[in-house]
């Protein structure tokens, strides 16, 4: 039963250490993307197609 114990003590000092070097990365801007913001206007306009006006025909009498 004491296994139990260590174990549980070992994984949450583990779980606090990577929350730790995960909080380091952010603040030092590991995820920060300088390359998207750059490019987004060359893609962001799509060739836009326009429809056809689809009318009901109808018979004249």
């Amino acid at each position: 039963m004491s296994v139990i114990y260590i174990l549980l003590g070992v994984s949450v000092i583990v779980a606090l250490i990577f929350f730790v070097a995960f909080i380091f990365a952010v603040k030092n801007g590991q995820y920060d993307d300088s390359y998207t913001p750059s490019v987004r206007m060359l893609f962001e306009d799509e060739l836009v197609t326009k429809k056809p006006n689809k009318t009901i025909l109808t018979k004249k009498e």
